[in-house]
């Protein structure tokens, strides 16, 4: 605790009344013992040297982005640990793709349910037809569920990642709205040059914070040419006169004022290429112990009495050529005797590898970094050795980490591609919605979805299935939900499916086989 003292303007009173200046003394003392927090303190030996910059969200970011990314990228090109990482999160939020399934208001729009029903069903199949086919990338290369993944992969990887909707005409498609995702790197501003009130690392504000336009380089900067020639194209944020998003910014927003995001392993970048350099260093220790070496070492004196100078000088200059082979002994072939001098004796060195710590200390590391990364221990590294329930809180603490970063891809990524190509789709006609474009509120109504991706999976099938039913039969849950849950398929298309299982084993004789009492209700919806 620093000690309290009186200010200029309390020392001057003091010379007039010093028994004020012992009780405000012993006022200040007070304070000093009862208050503050030690974390702020300046005077503790621990945080003495501990002073970071107080910054806003993008001075303590933007300047280190360059090399946050390269390290990021090195990281998981190159460590076990880090890949792991990132692609576990990829899976678990992504998987195969995050599927639309409409989800209008239909008491707004004046539908009733059968009706709403067949519009849904058919923008569905509409939206299929684009989001399957390789058109709906402006490279060809992937259809809209692979373009979820990479566009994921790229934000978490890079921090941010950038997708333009530019109006592409295919032969043989009716849509001309495409995707084109853009790598961190190509969002910079002009000339490379220094960020300032308005323009932040390529992305240009307005005074409110908001981004009007957005400065895309014709090629990356890292790409071979190095930055020569490289030109930039502005890309107006919204349009002007309709207000369409042209440009999404898909990233991670954790400081209020952030305009640029940080990739995923930017808190544990150091302790991830330690740990690599560290088992790196124990695996090399490792395979050199496996070559059995041993160290002839020969007594002063034995040696000045066997040899005189010449033949000393020539044993010596023999001694320091040699490798350390012997001829004619391999793994394969037997051992071999070698006679001693006087004087020379046998030592041989234990280097102690493996290393017995070597596996609960890296095991304490990890885990730190998975907490971090919001990652339990046992799926970061795919370890499930412990008790179901323990394994099972850990998948669960999961899955609350995998199902908010698939909430954040499906609200910032595939809801704002779906309303731009449904603005597209009933434009053309393909899919009908009255009042669509008078009125925002209908627009909104029309435009309602859910997005649905793979089921979590499950270590006891038959005890979640109980529990499932339970939830069901006490009114918790509900059969649509609980089907999501399991596989990621909505409940529709699977009783569909077993409606035309059944009139199929029905008509080919098989139903009374294979009926069971659970299926009474799919065998009542399916009479004519």
């Amino acid at each position: 605790m620093k000690r309290p003292t009186l200010n200029v303007f309390e020392r001057a009173l003091a010379s007039v009344s010093p028994s004020w200046a012992v009780e405000r003394l012993k006022a200040k003392t007070v304070l000093a013992l009862a208050g503050g927090y030690n974390g702020g303190s300046r005077s503790r030996t621990a945080l003495r040297n501990f002073n970071p910059p107080a910054a806003d969200a993008d001075g303590d970011t933007i300047g280190d982005l360059v090399s946050l990314r390269a390290r990021s990228r090195d990281l998981v090109r190159n460590t076990p640990l880090a890949g792991g990482a990132l692609n576990t999160t990829v899976t678990n939020v992504i998987g195969s793709g995050l599927s639309l399934q409409c989800a209008i208001d239909a008491d707004a729009l004046g539908l009733d349910e059968s009706r709403a029903a067949a519009w849904q069903n058919a923008t569905e199949r509409e939206f299929r037809l684009w989001a399957e086919s390789t058109d709906c990338d402006v490279t060809r290369h992937q259809n809209f569920y692979g373009l979820q993944s990479l566009a994921f992969r790229a934000s978490i990887e890079s921090g941010d990642c950038f997708c333009l909707m530019p109006s592409v005409e295919r032969v043989g498609s009716p849509y001309s709205i495409a995707l084109q995702l853009l790598e961190a790197d190509r969002i910079c501003n002009p000339n490379f040059a220094r960020d300032s009130a308005t323009l932040v690392d390529g992305v240009e504000l307005d005074g409110t914070g908001a981004p009007l336009r957005y400065h895309v380089a014709n090629r990356h900067p890292g790409a071979p040419g190095g930055r020569a020639g490289i030109k930039w194209s502005a890309r107006e944020a919204f349009g002007r006169q309709t207000g369409r998003r042209n440009v999404i910014h898909l990233f991670d927003r954790r400081r209020p004022g952030q305009t640029r995001g940080v990739p995923m392993l930017a808190p544990v970048i150091e302790p991830l290429k330690q740990l690599g350099r560290y088992t790196d260093a124990e695996l090399q220790a490792a395979v050199v112990s496996g070559a059995f070496a041993v160290f002839v070492q020969m007594d002063s004196e034995a040696f000045a009495t066997l040899f005189d100078g010449d033949a000393g000088s020539d044993y010596i200059n023999a001694a320091t050529k040699w490798d350390g082979s012997v001829d004619s002994a391999t793994l394969d072939g037997p051992g071999k005797a070698v006679n001693l001098l006087p004087g020379e004796s046998i030592h041989s060195t234990n280097p102690g590898r493996p290393n017995a710590e070597f596996d609960p200390f890296v095991q304490a590391i990890i885990r730190q970094i998975g907490a971090a990364l919001e990652l339990p221990f046992e799926v970061l590294v795919k370890h499930f050795t412990s008790s179901y329930s323990a394994a099972r809180a850990a998948l669960l603490d999961a899955w609350r980490f995998f199902r908010g970063r698939r909430d954040f891809v499906a609200t910032y990524f595939c809801q704002v591609v779906y309303e731009a190509w449904l603005d597209e789709a009933v434009a053309l006609g393909r899919v009908v919605a009255p009042g669509y474009f008078s009125d925002p509120a209908i627009r909104r109504a029309y435009a309602g979805a859910m997005w649905i991706g793979d089921g979590p999976g499950s270590l006891d099938p038959s005890k979640e299935v109980s529990a499932a039913r339970e939830r069901i039969e006490i009114g918790i849950s509900t059969v649509a939900a609980e089907s999501i849950l399991h596989d990621g398929v909505g409940w529709e298309a699977k009783h569909r499916q077993r409606v035309k299982e059944h009139a199929m084993r029905r008509a080919a004789g098989l139903d009374a086989a294979v009926r069971q009492p659970v299926d009474s209700a799919v065998d009542e919806a399916a009479e004519p």
